[in-house]
């Protein structure tokens, strides 16, 4: 486990140094990727399907890229990017590919849906978590006119 959790930390940190991420932002970056790889791990290992796991910790990863742009003023972009990298299924995908070149088409098929319905919970996850803080940032706007 903690392989996995310092392994997610410096993916995420060196996908930071390859978008030219600040320097000073790096670490934060890593630890949003981190962050996101334990609360993978931690539904998929031992409660949800892959896709519903993926979705909650892009989810997560969203609310802790909003909290450290706010409170850093950075672009949110900066650390959802970099953070994001852990969950994304390249080896699924992969295997797809290669499946489809070797002619395997009934192993492809299954292999490049569940790539799709991850790649899916991925965008979900982070347009759930930035449609929930507008909610709440026009909920308390209202709040403060009246």
């Amino acid at each position: 486990m903690i392989e996995q959790f310092i392994t997610s930390f410096i993916a995420s940190s060196a996908f930071g140094i390859i978008f030219n991420a600040p320097v000073k932002t790096l670490f934060k970056c890593g630890f949003v990727g981190m962050v996101g790889w334990m609360v993978y791990i931690g539904l998929y290992e031992y409660t949800l399907d892959s896709v519903f796991a993926t979705l909650i910790a892009s989810f997560f990863i969203a609310i802790i890229s909003q909290f450290f742009a706010k409170a850093y003023k950075t672009p949110m972009i900066i650390f959802n990017v970099s953070g994001i990298i852990p969950l994304v299924p390249g080896g699924l995908a992969y295997d797809a590919m290669r499946r489809v070149v070797e002619n395997d088409y009934n192993a492809a098929i299954p292999l490049a849906a569940k790539a799709f319905m991850i790649s899916g919970a991925i965008a979900i996850g982070l347009v759930l978590s930035e449609v929930i803080n507008q909610i709440i940032r026009k909920a308390s706007l209202r709040k403060m006119v009246q």
